[in-house]
């Protein structure tokens, strides 16, 4: 499964959330050492997002200037400059933009309205892509995923930043507050109104650089944390677990977009039934969702049964398609002498997390058997 680029939204605001004034001349909210920064930042990335709305107002270059950094680049085996990335429903970008003229790579991601427009007028400076009737974000960057881009860095403006936003698609905010205030009501604001998720933000770190304070959030939860929610919630199930001297408890969760689509524990419709079966066994074979879930399972998936009729749960994940598994602890030799889940699995392409900081909370159920 193609993984979505890291999306790290970069924004300069003043005191009272204006990212520009009304003037006709741009508002620099930064200073020399965050401009530096910003660089660096750039630098970092694979790609560079902007809209349609801030090309037309700012015509930035949107470069990474420092000559040490695009050299650091060429050395590590990448692009001197970042690939940069433009978003246009209606196609209304003009071909003398500065931004088609220096760097390196351009990408255009319109409507089918807009690719009418830009096919022609940007031949030979930019690749066109269409989204269809409507900008999905979703897609777009299912498509940088496909193109090997690992890190975004979105830039603005306003309606960029409040659809990836509104959408659950950012990963980092980095906002640098300036000691400037705008106040004049036609000037961009650094949102605008929509239906954002109802949660807190995550503040991860505050930086003074000179009169400028960034604040670093993460909108969402990490990966990390969003595996130890569900590794926890399939200890939960394992606890359900009807005893037993010849088998493990445990305890398995399927999900699929943030979302918990099935469950199952050992034992739970019968005797000979796994927990990782058990929740398979609740969805059908073809659910599209499969192939995007995360299956969370307090033991390692089984490589090997005591009955024939039934196929082990690697095997079973396999067939699936579920392209990522988390687990809490290795099987031990207590009933087979060699489990080979973690290493069939990683063989067949898919991904297996280890949260071996949950391993004592996983086996705490299965201390009467010999766990050696």
């Amino acid at each position: 499964m193609t993984r979505r680029p890291y999306v790290l939204l970069s924004v300069a605001v003043s005191v009272d959330g204006y990212i520009d004034d009304a003037t006709p001349e741009r508002l620099k909210l930064s200073n020399d050492a965050d401009f530096d920064r910003v660089d660096q930042v750039r630098a970092e990335s694979d790609a560079i997002l902007i809209g349609a709305e801030t090309l037309r107002r700012d015509n930035p270059r949107l470069l990474v200037n420092s000559a040490d950094r695009r050299a650091a680049r060429v050395a590590a085996g990448r692009p001197e400059y970042p690939l940069k990335i433009a978003v246009s429903a209606r196609g209304d970008l003009d071909p003398e933009l500065r931004f088609w003229h220096h760097g390196g790579d351009k990408l255009v991601y319109t409507t089918d309205a807009g690719a009418s427009k830009l096919d022609d007028r940007l031949a030979g400076l930019a690749e066109v892509v269409r989204l269809g009737v409507d900008i999905d974000l979703g897609a777009l960057l299912d498509d940088l995923g496909r193109r090997g881009i690992a890190r975004l860095m979105v830039e603005g403006g306003t309606r960029i930043l409040t659809r990836f936003l509104a959408a659950d698609l950012a990963d980092e905010l980095q906002m640098a507050v300036a000691p400037i205030v705008v106040g004049h009501a036609a000037a961009p604001r650094f949102l605008g109104p929509a239906s954002y998720p109802a949660r807190r933000m995550h503040l991860a770190d505050v930086t003074r650089i000179g009169d400028v304070a960034l604040l670093r959030y993460l909108p969402r939860e990490s990966e990390e944390q969003t595996d130890i929610q569900f590794m926890r919630r399939a200890i939960e199930l394992a606890r359900l677990c009807p005893p037993s001297s010849t088998a493990f408890s445990v305890g398995a969760v399927i999900v699929a977009d943030g979302v918990e689509i099935s469950t199952g524990y050992s034992r739970e419709t019968d005797e000979k039934v796994h927990a990782e079966e058990a929740a398979l066994d609740k969805l059908d074979a073809d659910d599209p969702r499969l192939a995007r879930a995360t299956i969370y399972s307090t033991l390692e998936p089984c490589s090997q049964r005591a009955t024939a009729t039934r196929l082990p749960c690697t095997d079973r994940i396999l067939q699936a398609g579920i392209a990522r598994v988390v687990i809490a602890w290795r099987e031990p030799t207590t009933f087979v002498t060699n489990c080979v889940g973690v290493e069939q699995l990683r063989q067949h392409g898919v991904e297996v997390v280890e949260l071996t900081e949950l391993a004592e909370e996983a086996m705490s159920m299965n201390r009467h058997l010999n766990l050696s």
